[in-house]
């Protein structure tokens, strides 16, 4: 049995010692997968202790490859917060499915380059397929979607803002924010995902652009409070021509109504776009797909494969039906990249990504074993175990805050209102060891939120979860 080398032999180790390096990598990932539901979700970090050891690699010198290897999962075991955990009810991060664990490594093997077309045929036409997969679900015509897979939503919905404003205004693309009469300014609900306020830095329209606008008790956009609001900018000189609706809200899950501001933007010609990172994945669920009813009719729509299709970090995508649109906002021509070839499309050429990992692969491979219907059941698995969830709380007095068809629950001790006492709460419960939740603001009101979002949680962890709120109240 060759040993795996070190120095500049590890590079290109022997088969031999290559496979037995992986044999270790899988039986080490197989036993944390068995043992992780016995510790604790979110373990105490010394950060001294922590950052000595991870210092303790100056790289001076070569060290056994099965030693870094174990070093380096004890360190992930014992400093991470384990979204992997059954009773992990966090941030829509996922327990990630074993065929996308599978894609990411072949992905990595392959290394196929997503830029042009021409050097990666098979990863370029996989992901194409899955779009289109995608964007059939979600209600647009399947032979007429196109996009890209990102990093995650925030570089899907910064897609969609400059796609916005180059449909919007075509001299933005070449003489920028100058060649306009006025300041670009869009809409999105003050519960949507603030990544809006990055995006308007990045692309120069400023965060003062952003129009977080109110939602109410429901916690959806209100279409009365979005129309005033474009027609006071419009008449302050300001120029408003995109309007954000969430299919999932990160906070409570809620889907703003998609129909009703469809028929707005198009009484007032804005674009719309829907951000479904985390509720697009309802579209795989014949149950739960009515809830994004309206949909179909954005421009473009950003869904996050790496939240609730559960697949490894990070897998965005941006949808479209406008090709033309997409090419015009990011084509790019150079004398070092390959020709087209007739027929296709170069990735880089309607994407903000040029060089770029096969971000797909991981879906392609856990959509084909699972199966849609194989996802419909765990996502309606999902949304089951949340109703659970909901009546077990109602039935030990907490107060629900939030109203969705998706897996995440809000709610509220009504014998203290407080966000610090809500705060105290969360921290109690993640100290515990068995759960992770998190407190949360909803329209002005403290809340605990908890989102079914592992495949391996159970109706055994819903009840534990129950128990340790409870238990953390008195």
């Amino acid at each position: 049995m060759d040993v795996f080398p070190t120095g500049r032999d590890s590079f290109a180790p022997p088969t031999d010692a290559a496979l037995e390096l992986w044999r270790h990598v899988a039986e080490l990932l197989e036993d944390e997968r068995e043992r992780v539901p016995d510790r604790a979700v979110t373990p105490p970090v010394d950060v001294a202790a922590l950052r000595a050891a991870v210092a303790a690699y100056d790289f001076g010198g070569p060290v056994r490859a099965e030693t870094v290897v174990d070093e380096v999962a004890a360190l992930l075991r014992t400093a991470t917060v384990h979204t992997t955990h059954p009773g992990y009810f966090g941030l829509f991060n996922p327990t990630p499915t074993h065929l996308g664990v599978v894609g990411d490594t072949l992905a990595a093997a392959f290394n196929p380059q997503l830029a042009a077309w021409s050097h990666a045929p098979a990863a370029a036409e996989i992901e194409a397929h899955l779009l289109r997969f995608l964007g059939g679900r979600l209600g647009y015509p399947a032979d007429s979607v196109a996009g890209s897979f990102t990093s995650g939503g925030a570089e899907a919905n910064l897609t969609a803002v400059l796609l916005a404003l180059t449909r919007t205004w075509p001299e933005y693309g070449a003489a920028g924010l100058r060649a306009l009469p006025g300041r670009p300014v869009l809409y999105a609900s003050a519960e949507s995902h603030l990544a809006w306020l990055k995006i308007a830095h990045g692309t120069g329209i400023g965060r003062d652009a952003v129009r977080l606008v109110p939602t109410g008790p429901s916690l959806k956009l209100d279409p009365g409070h979005l129309a005033a609001q474009v027609e006071a900018d419009r008449a302050a000189g300001d120029l408003p021509f995109l309007v954000i609706g969430t299919a999932g809200t990160t906070g409570a899950g809620v889907i703003d109504p998609l129909p009703e501001l469809a028929d707005l933007c198009a009484d007032l010609g804005l674009r719309f776009h829907v951000d479904a990172a985390y509720g697009g994945a309802a579209a795989l669920s014949d149950r739960l797909r009515p809830a994004l009813a309206g949909i179909e009719r954005a421009d473009s729509i950003t869904v996050d494969a790496h939240k609730w299709l559960s697949v490894p970090m990070g897998a965005g995508a941006l949808l479209s039906t406008d090709a033309e649109g997409l090419a015009e906002t990011f084509r790019v021509t150079t004398s070092y990249m390959p020709a087209d070839v007739h027929g296709t499309v170069d990735p880089y050429s309607t994407s903000q990504q040029w060089s770029r990992r096969f971000i797909g692969l991981k879906l392609f491979l856990s959509l084909a074993v699972a199966g849609r219907t194989g996802y419909a059941e765990q996502i309606d698995h999902d949304a089951d175990l949340a109703d659970a969830l909901r009546a077990g709380l109602s039935d030990a007095g907490w107060t629900l805050l939030n109203d969705t068809p998706l897996p995440v629950v809000c709610f509220a001790d009504p014998a203290d209102p407080s966000f610090e006492h809500h705060q105290a709460l969360a921290r109690t419960v993640v100290d515990g060891g068995s759960a992770w939740i998190s407190p949360v603001r909803l329209d002005g009101r403290a809340a605990l939120r908890a989102c079914v979002i592992s495949h391996r949680t159970t109706p055994a962890h819903i009840k534990a979860l129950i128990q340790a709120v409870d238990a953390a109240r008195g």
